[in-house]
């Protein structure tokens, strides 16, 4: 089970000094929607430089020009770019091809995904990686819960993130559907000393997968 941080809403500076501190910990390193937005896919090439061992997220959430925007971040050293399930088929399948022409993968974002079907059709797309996600602002109404998970339940070989606002005292049931990569952002972004909330949120992923 992989820990991502995602890095958004954020300065430059700030992107970089959460980094230092907690990079010992996660495996995935999200760029932000808004950061890329505020400085462009320098910030990614910024990043990988400075972490070349991390996989490096790139969040686009790209609606349209699937092929162009994907080899713009991937060139910029991007190993994961992100597309909106509701965008157009041949988008996605654009995306997939660029993704395989450089090695690199296509996370496909649930948000607003109400029905399985779509789901089932993105897998046979030849999609493998998607998130399911609780967006910012739903997450004022509403926390994960078990119908977030029946989108992805049941449809095999595919890898699964999971966001939106995953904290210390809900790491453990979201843990207990067996996503493949949590995603968590403010939770470690906004705290006093993000690297220790980074550590805890690590060993505790550690203790779950040695006891299951």
């Amino acid at each position: 089970m992989k820990l991502q941080i995602a890095l958004d809403r954020l300065s430059k500076e700030e992107c970089i000094s959460i980094l230092v501190e907690t990079s010992p910990y996660v495996d995935w390193v999200e760029v932000g929607t808004g950061v890329i937005k505020q400085y462009g896919v320098s910030i990614i090439e910024d990043i990988k430089r400075h972490y070349p061992e991390k996989i490096v997220v790139a969040d686009m959430k790209t609606c349209d020009a699937g092929k162009h925007e994907a080899k713009q971040v991937f060139e910029a050293g991007a190993d994961i770019t992100t597309v909106m399930a509701y965008a157009d088929n041949q988008t996605i399948i654009d995306m997939l091809a660029v993704a395989e022409k450089h090695n690199k993968r296509v996370m496909v974002d649930l948000l607003g995904v109400k029905s399985k079907t779509r789901v089932e059709e993105l897998k046979a797309l030849n999609v493998d990686l998607v998130s399911l996600h609780v967006g910012k602002d739903m997450q004022k109404n509403t926390q994960l819960h078990a119908d977030v998970y029946d989108l992805v339940k049941g449809i095999e070989d595919l890898e699964v993130a999971i966001a939106g606002g995953i904290n210390l005292d809900s790491l453990d049931e979201v843990m207990a559907k067996g996503p493949n990569v949590l995603i968590v952002g403010s939770t470690i972004t906004s705290a006093v000393n993000p690297g220790d909330i980074a550590k805890q949120m690590k060993g505790m992923i550690k203790r779950f997968e040695n006891n299951h």
